[in-house]
């Protein structure tokens, strides 16, 4: 495989050298390139039809199924470096587990009681919990990142922004794709090779009324990491995925579409770096213990759009049901002892219904509609740590959660170029939570088989009403400006992982409740959007300002009596600004240029809790950097179509994108280093009709990057202060979770 990728890349510097003869010899269109340029249309604003990208008055990257396939995304991890300000990251801790963050409003937790600050809405539906969200996604139609808080159409938590993800829907003609690829690691001390084999078949089964989609996924991966004392590959597992879809026509006005899909993971847990013992920067580590993640997906939903002649106009309903269990064990000490190690089981359920209108009356657009969420979740945790006690830590959490919305938005044409757009949302949540102290106990305990003892048992509510206030001005078909200031929150909540109850309890009688509060933020934004009107590129800017009050924080602390001790706390207020950037350009028939900036100021105004750890709340706590906020992104890349007339054509493919090093925990002992990301593709769609043959790699320079860095009491000393330069800190003892290095892969694609 090896030298396949050394003649890929050879193939491509040879054809690099005849850029410009190439350009000036090739009739035929540049496939690929037009296919990218094409008009993305979103869903995002929630109008009666998706709206082209470029004429939304709010931050959004959308990617179509084109560019996915071109980009070989294989979950949204991936996307992580392809959006400014955009880190779309997995916790590490427990595999799956999402902790997205926008325009530096994230979370950095596998507790499944804290909200997200980033939604995430598969096909409408959205999903209540972190857990699960990071796994292999295929048949996707189109993905949606939108950044800054979307609290009037999306309600609360979501903060930061929203992902949406949209699979594929029934054809009203036949037609089907499968695609198989093969990715290994070129290091010949890495560790094996990951197959993924996808398909999907797609027609009318009744012409003109009823259309079905079946399509299926498996991934046999073999484990990237190999460990350098027990000499074994990990971090592998299987990955089994089935959804089925159909849509009925019941008639001109009306139409249902239902989706099930149903995944099962049975993998490794996660593979950990103990920086007190191997170098940052490298992939060297040895757990004692291999670790587990298993989870069982159940998804569904059932839509229907209904055309009324009110308002020329679409109600909406979308109804979402999900059944989620996971089983999770890790190796926390991420040392070839038995330190630390760790057990979860989760389950969890929900049920969603979203009813909305869409419709025009003159100048004015108007979205409207109720929500509705309930969900319930019970999660147990143990802890294993034999240098503290040989009695096992058991405890967790039960929460019946429920969630009711009404919101309405109207954009109204004041001119025919300006329009202004006003939002309203009331939201009103409740939980009650029982949650039983992890803590050493005679026997084990579980939460989730109702074993474990309740003492902690609340209950709490929250009601708010959020406003938005916007102005759009299009100065042409070509170009629009747009600036606005909109209010969300993030949900008050419960801790279910109180590994210190004498802590906790002094909390309760600091506070009068048991439960941590909301977080609000008060976003300001301003943007300009540019399509050029022969489709040859487009430029896309922001400003903004979030204002954060009472920023919610899960404060993580080495502890000598638990390992960790996980503390979540109202901490501070904030404000984060900040611009960004994303331009294609078509520089010439056959060669796209794309580039994107993002740059973040973050600090602390006010400071309420001791977040360093030094026991005082004082100029120290104020001074640290706010986690998960990378100062600067950027990339740039480029597309090239080279026509081989009856042969084919070829397109290369290459990005490169930078993240700057950021806080992983609250006192800054935890950091995560700067990334440099870069990819590459070679495709040749062959003559053979719809059979595309592709050699690709990621991460090429071999980046050692982690998904968590959280300081344990095994493994080295820790650090104390924050004066040092990052680099020229001592290294602590770290639960440090590694990400992929570089990987290169073929792929053949068959079209029907």
């Amino acid at each position: 495989m090896k030298h396949i990728f050394m003649a890929a890349g050879s193939a491509a510097a040879l054809s690099a050298t005849c850029l410009s003869a190439t350009a000036q010899d090739t009739d035929r269109e540049a496939r690929t390139i037009d296919r990218v340029l094409d008009v993305v249309t979103v869903s995002a604003t929630k109008k009666k039809d998706p709206e082209n990208v470029q004429n939304v008055p709010v931050a959004v990257t959308a990617f179509s199924a084109d560019t996915l396939e071109a980009l070989q995304v294989r979950d949204i991890e991936s996307l992580s470096y392809s959006s400014p300000n955009v880190s779309l990251d997995d916790v590490g801790t427990s595999k799956g587990v999402a902790n997205f963050s926008i325009r530096g409003l994230g979370v950095n937790s596998s507790i499944p009681s804290i909200d997200p600050t980033v939604g995430v809405f598969v096909d409408g539906v959205y999903i209540g919990v972190n857990n699960g969200l990071i796994q292999d996604t295929f048949d996707i139609s189109s993905i949606e990142v939108v950044r800054g808080p979307q609290g009037i159409l999306f309600g609360r938590n979501t903060t930061g922004g929203a992902v949406l993800i949209n699979t594929g829907n029934p054809a009203s003609n036949f037609e089907a794709k499968t695609r198989l690829a093969y990715e290994t690691p070129i290091d010949g001390d890495r560790g094996g090779a990951s197959t993924y084999v996808q398909a999907y078949v797609s027609g009318p089964l009744i012409a003109d009324r009823l259309n079905g989609r079946v399509s299926g996924y498996f991934n046999d991966d073999e484990g990237y990491f190999k460990d350098l004392i027990f000499n074994e590959n990990r971090g592998g597992g299987d990955t089994f995925v089935i959804r089925g879809s159909l849509e009925w026509l019941a008639s001109r006005d009306v139409s249902v579409l239902a989706k099930l899909e149903h995944t099962e993971v049975e993998a490794d847990g996660p593979v950990g770096q103990n920086r007190g013992i191997y170098r940052r920067g490298t992939f060297d580590f040895s757990n004692d213990y291999r670790g587990l993640y298993e989870n069982e997906t159940t998804l569904a939903s059932l839509r229907t759009d209904w055309d009324v002649a009110f308002g020329n106009g679409t109600i909406t309903n979308i109804l979402g049901y999900r059944n989620f269990h996971q089983d999770t064990g890790g190796d926390i000490d991420a040392t070839p002892q038995f330190l630390f190690h760790s057990a979860s089981d989760l389950e969890q359920e929900q049920i969603s219904n979203e009813l909305r209108y869409a419709g025009t009356f003159g100048a004015l657009e108007l979205t409207t509609g109720l929500f509705y969420f309930d969900q319930e979740i019970a999660y147990t945790e143990h802890r294993f740590l034999p240098p503290i006690t040989p009695v096992t830590f058991s405890g967790g959490g039960r929460q019946d959660h429920l969630v009711w919305g009404a919101f309405a938005q109207g954009d109204y044409s004041l001119t025919d170029a300006l329009t202004v757009i006003l939002g309203l949302r009331y939201s009103y949540e409740e939980k009650d939570a029982d949650i039983a102290y992890t803590i050493p106990r005679a026997g084990q305990c579980s939460v989730t088989d109702a074993t474990c003892p309740d003492d902690v048992s609340d209950k709490n509510d929250w009601s708010n009403v959020t406003p938005k206030i916007g102005l759009q001005y299009t100065f042409s078909d070509a170009m629009q400006a747009y600036g606005s200031y909109t209010r969300g929150f993030r949900s008050g909540g419960y801790n279910f992982r109180i590994t210190n109850p004498a802590v906790f309890q002094q909390q309760v009688a600091q506070t009068g409740s048991a439960s941590f509060d909301e977080e609000s933020v008060d976003a300001y934004e301003v943007g300009l959007k540019y399509r050029d009107p022969n489709g040859r590129g487009s430029l896309n800017l922001a400003a903004f300002l979030n204002q954060v009050k009472d920023m919610q924080r899960e404060v993580n602390i080495s502890s000598p009596t638990s390992g960790v001790s996980q503390f979540i706390l109202n901490t501070a207020d904030a404000d984060i600004s900040g611009i960004e950037a994303e331009a294609t350009f078509r520089l010439l028939d056959n060669v796209l240029l794309l580039a994107n900036i993002g740059l973040i100021d973050a600090s602390y105004e006010e400071v309420r809790a001791d977040i360093s750890g030094d026991g005082v709340t004082d100029a120290n706590d104020a001074n640290l950097e706010i986690p998960r906020v990378p100062e600067t992104t950027y990339g740039f890349g480029f597309i090239w179509d080279i026509d081989l007339a009856s042969s084919g054509y070829l397109t290369v493919r290459s990005s490169f994108q930078h993240k700057d090093a950021f806080a992983y925990s609250d006192n800054n002992l935890g950091w995560v280093s700067e990334a440099d990301m870069l990819d590459a593709s070679l495709a040749w769609v062959t003559p053979v009709e719809g059979l595309t043959v592709s050699l690709y790699g990621k991460n090429l320079l071999d980046e050692a990057i982690v998904g968590n860095d959280t300081q344990l009491p095994f493994g080295g000393p820790l650090s104390t202060g924050t004066a040092e330069p990052f680099a020229e800190r001592p290294q602590a003892g770290t639960f440090s979770t590694l990400k992929r290095g570089r990987i290169v892969g073929m792929e053949l694609l068959k079209e029907f």
